[in-house]
């Protein structure tokens, strides 16, 4: 599995592809990595539910809507996490940045910045985040835990591939942030295994 050391080696010479496409809405979201009895583990929040969230109730990384006052992308992702789970990124922290992608159903563009946390962490969560929980990597790429499921989704039945975390949460991991996952991962090589997703 990789290790920190290879993410940032690898983030170092990776030109994330900027997406340059209008859409409503622009967010960021740090991806937060850590190694811990020798996994790689990624950090993933329970959104509070909320009729006018669109990720309602959904697992997802901190972060949210690019402010007038942000300096850019990456420091609204880091003032969205100071906000949401109470942690200052530095620049110590910083590994890189990945592709952007677009959202599938709603007009919103999303840039992924991604960290290393060290050492044990204190979180302290807003209103915005019920649940959080450090995920290995590992675990997300085991074939029996990737599936297909049906949703009812802004007014429509819908498959998607997911990923069942149960010993975590009741909700899977998917969407949006399944997509950032794995597109992260392809940067090594790897990708979720979902058979219909082939």
């Amino acid at each position: 599995m990789i290790r920190i050391d290879q993410i940032k080696e690898r983030l170092s010479f990776h030109e994330p592809q900027i997406l340059e496409v209008e859409v409503k809405r622009q967010a960021a979201v740090a991806m937060l990595l850590r190694e811990k009895d020798n996994r790689t583990e990624v950090l993933l929040i329970r959104r509070a539910e909320h009729e006018k969230d669109p990720w309602s109730g959904d697992l997802g990384f901190p972060g949210g809507r690019i402010e007038e006052q942000d300096a850019g992308p990456r420091a609204a992702a880091e003032r969205e996490t100071y906000e949401e789970i109470g942690l200052r990124l530095s620049a110590e922290d910083y590994l890189g940045q990945s592709d952007d992608l677009a959202g599938a159903y709603l007009s919103v563009r999303i840039s992924c910045f991604v960290y290393h946390i060290s050492g044990d962490t204190q979180f302290r969560t807003n209103g915005e985040v019920v649940d959080l929980f450090w995920v290995p990597l590992r675990t997300l790429l085991d074939p029996g835990r990737n599936r297909m499921a049906s949703f009812f989704y802004r007014g429509s039945d819908r498959r998607h591939p997911v990923i069942e975390l149960n010993e975590w949460s009741d909700r899977p991991l998917w969407g949006i942030t399944y997509r950032l996952i794995d597109n992260f991962l392809n940067l090594f090589d790897l990708s979720f295994s979902c058979p219909e997703k082939l």
